[in-house]
């Protein structure tokens, strides 16, 4: 079965519905120019709201060891999604004992990664362009043919540009064993909307 995450969860209702649709994970952003950012306190609110369900997963972006761990003593979480060189993964992963997740921007093949370089998992989604804010999450997609013919050093997630309209189709051109949305299924910029998230995590199932 295709696994799902929904990033940029930042609201009860939208954590209800992940939770609801039977989503593998559950997003926290903790970079503060994202709309969709929480601090530790909403994140640990958030997740006491179920006792169990997905998997909890932090993103930070080129984070340091003090601000990681203030995060993790207001809230339990599962694995860590970095944006970093790669050596920061093996890094984290030795100080905090998690799964280091770290996202790869694609701008063509030689961008892929042939060996795992310290993570447990890779996310693999467009390239920022230089001038944008965020290093991830610009709801853009890159060329899927890149990944033709790719084997992947560990376990990896597509993302980038993902929609209920289109990730069956993306499953079906990369192969991907599992999908992680955000803005696709907002309804505003940093507004999650349930039933987009009931839709997608439906449509990426049903392949």
């Amino acid at each position: 079965m295709i696994a799902v995450k929904i990033c940029g969860i930042n609201s009860p209702a939208a954590f209800d519905a992940a939770v609801g649709a039977s989503a593998d994970f559950i997003g926290f952003n903790f970079f503060p120019p994202s709309p969709r950012f929480v601090t530790p306190a909403t994140a640990a609110a958030l997740s006491a709201r179920t006792d169990g369900g997905p998997q909890l997963v932090g993103l930070f972006v080129e984070p340091e060891d003090e601000a990681v761990a203030a995060v993790l003593a207001a809230v339990k979480l599962d694995a860590l999604q970095i944006y970093a060189a790669p050596a920061r993964a093996a890094a984290l992963r030795r100080r905090f004992g998690l799964p280091v997740w770290r996202a790869v921007g694609v701008d063509g093949r030689l961008a892929l990664p042939v060996s795992a370089e310290g993570a447990d998992r890779l996310l693999m989604e467009a390239k920022a362009p230089p001038d944008a804010v965020l290093p991830g999450g610009n709801a853009t997609a890159f060329d899927w043919s890149h990944l033709r013919g790719w084997t992947a050093p560990v376990p990896w997630l597509l993302a980038g540009g993902l929609t209920p309209a289109n990730v069956a189709n993306a499953i079906r051109e990369t192969a991907a064993p599992a999908v992680d949305v955000s803005s696709g299924v907002e309804s505003a910029r940093g507004v999650k909307d349930a039933a987009l998230i009931r839709a997608f995590v439906a449509a990426a199932r049903g392949t």
